[in-house]
């Protein structure tokens, strides 16, 4: 089912926008409901999609070991559309999940047209570059 403006605008990402905005990433986006222990991505697989955690959580594992929790307002994704193009961590959920999806063309699509999503999404990359710089105690919680 596609967002709706309600849940948009709880998603720090969106903090921003105008209501034509939101409006413009309900339609190219999609809600969706995942139970507890579903695989979302998987470490090393092409990714094609952009997701945010509405309500639940999620847990982000590396090479087998658990390295970051994830709420709602987190979101993640971003890298392998626009970097290598393969996931860098499997991310299941912990327990009943309502999820953003973007695929990778809605996803580039809003970078391009939508300023206040795109600083977003640079600032939340640039503290996660920052933490995995400072080694496993920064990264993301």
């Amino acid at each position: 089912m596609p967002a709706t403006t309600a849940v948009l605008e709880r998603l720090p990402l969106f903090r921003g926008c105008t209501a034509a905005e939101l409006r413009l990433v309900g339609r190219f986006s999609e809600l969706v409901h995942v139970p507890h222990g579903e695989v979302l991505v998987r470490e090393g697989r092409p990714g094609h999609e952009f997701f945010a955690i509405a309500e639940g959580r999620a847990r982000v594992d590396r090479r087998g070991r658990t390295v970051a929790m994830l709420g709602p307002g987190d979101h993640f994704g971003e890298l392998a559309i626009l970097g290598q193009g393969h996931r860098d961590a499997t991310v299941i959920s912990s327990g009943p999940l309502e999820l953003l999806v973007l695929d990778e063309r809605a996803f580039l699509g809003l970078l391009a047209e939508l300023p206040a999503f795109s600083r977003r999404v640079l600032e939340a990359m640039a503290v996660r570059l920052r933490r995995e710089d400072l080694g496993p105690e920064g990264a993301l919680s």
